[in-house]
């Protein structure tokens, strides 16, 4: 299953992020409701005008683009394909 989130099906998630070598934040795990899922494998990660992403394997073996609002804090999924 593939599944696309546009703005208005927006995923917001609590995250566990540790500090990169930049001293940025690094997603380590995040929240889907009560379910703790573990960022397994870090594939790519990219800037954005106001966001940065991640393009991570969680540890139910999903794939997700993770997205970090910086002026905000908040985090939120952005893709999801299913393992």
């Amino acid at each position: 299953m593939k599944l696309g989130m546009g703005a208005d099906s927006r995923v917001i998630v609590r995250m566990q992020c540790s500090l990169g070598h930049r001293g940025e934040e690094v997603p380590c795990a995040f929240f889907l409701g009560d379910r703790r899922i573990e960022v397994a494998e870090i594939f790519d990660r990219w800037p954005g005008r106001d966001h940065r992403y991640f393009k991570v394997r969680g540890s139910d073996g999903g794939l997700y683009i993770l997205r970090h609002d910086m002026p905000s804090g908040a985090w939120e999924i952005t893709l999801f394909e299913q393992g």
